[in-house]
């Protein structure tokens, strides 16, 4: 006689993460005052990003709350690790990794916690370093033919970039970074950025969230993301990024393209058909393929979940269960 085994109800989620719509997301922040004004918030925005004071009390606020909630709980288990380990070394900074693909807005993200963060009485030392800075200058990437493989993770100095988060995470006092200019779309000569132990560590860029890669002999490595606490991931659709990275070069066709300095000083001259052809052939050939290859697939390593819909707004947020 064969045996009739019972149907078991699965009620367990299969998704690490909690889903939330924007409605639900605010309301985990309506308790707290919004600190930032629309004169900040026009500094911070960047070209064709349309996040609005409606938008930061209702997504960023909120996400600052949660960050300062994992920098306080870090807090207490460094206090307690102290005791358990009879040290007195210094707290080292809590790391926030930014991540996205080109023109969804990553940049804006970046800013506008650091405005809202350093506003927490908790702590009030927040610094920003962008990715950018460690790519190589121009000339090597031409002597090594990635030129068009600029922000791929090979067009990275990844040793300087692992050495900048060891020394973050070692505690150092005093640590210099490279600094990276858009406008002559190179890194500058003998020109640092100073990063003095904050309380915390903003690090934005495409491909923080890259896993570890391993060495040519086989041994084990370390990647940027085994430094970071918490990472935001800021998604969109691939339709909707390149529609939004075209009209972001259309404006600035119209305005930073007519710097005599400018690296792209060349675009300004080109009528609309031509710069929209011209962009979309970058991005089909550079921007797309990275990624498709290189900064979605790390969606699922982040921390947090910023969707955007097509109006360049946040539509969702998805948090990964503790």
């Amino acid at each position: 006689m064969q045996m009739i085994r019972p149907a078991v109800a699965r009620s367990c989620s299969v998704s690490p993460y909690v889903d939330f719509d924007r409605a639900s997301w605010a309301r985990l922040g309506a308790a707290s005052p919004l600190p930032l004004s629309a004169a900040e918030l026009d500094r911070v925005r960047s070209l064709g990003d349309a996040v609005d004071l409606n938008e930061v009390r209702e997504v960023y606020l909120p996400l600052s709350r949660l960050l300062t909630l994992h920098v306080q709980e870090g807090g207490r288990l460094y206090r307690a690790y102290r005791t358990f380990l009879g040290s007195h070394s210094v707290r080292t900074p809590f790391v926030v990794g930014i991540a996205g693909s080109v023109s969804v807005g990553k940049s804006t993200t970046a800013r506008l916690l650091r405005l809202l963060l350093a506003r927490w009485p908790q702590h009030p030392r927040v610094e920003l370093v962008t990715t950018d800075g460690f790519l190589y200058p121009n000339a090597e990437l031409e002597r090594r033919g990635l030129m068009k493989r600029k922000g791929f993770p090979e067009s990275y100095d990844r040793r300087a970039l692992l050495r900048f988060m060891t020394e973050v995470k070692a505690g150092c006092p005093e640590i210099r970074v490279p600094v990276y200019s858009h406008l002559v779309y190179d890194t500058v000569p003998d020109e640092t950025l100073v990063v003095r132990r904050p309380d915390i560590l903003l690090l934005e860029g495409l491909n923080v969230l890259q896993p570890a890669q391993p060495d040519p002999d086989g041994a084990a490595a370390l990647a940027v993301s085994d430094f970071i606490d918490f990472s935001v991931y800021v998604d969109a659709a691939t339709r909707d990024i390149r529609r939004w990275y075209v009209e972001r070069f259309l404006r600035l066709r119209e305005t930073a393209f007519r710097d005599p300095a400018s690296y792209f000083r060349r675009y300004a001259a080109l009528n609309e058909q031509e710069a929209i052809a011209h962009a979309e052939g970058i991005w089909a050939e550079i921007n797309g393929p990275n990624l498709d290859q290189n900064i979605r697939p790390t969606r699922g390593r982040a921390s947090l979940v910023l969707r955007k819909g097509f109006d360049h707004s946040v539509t969702g947020i998805r948090l990964r269960k503790l």
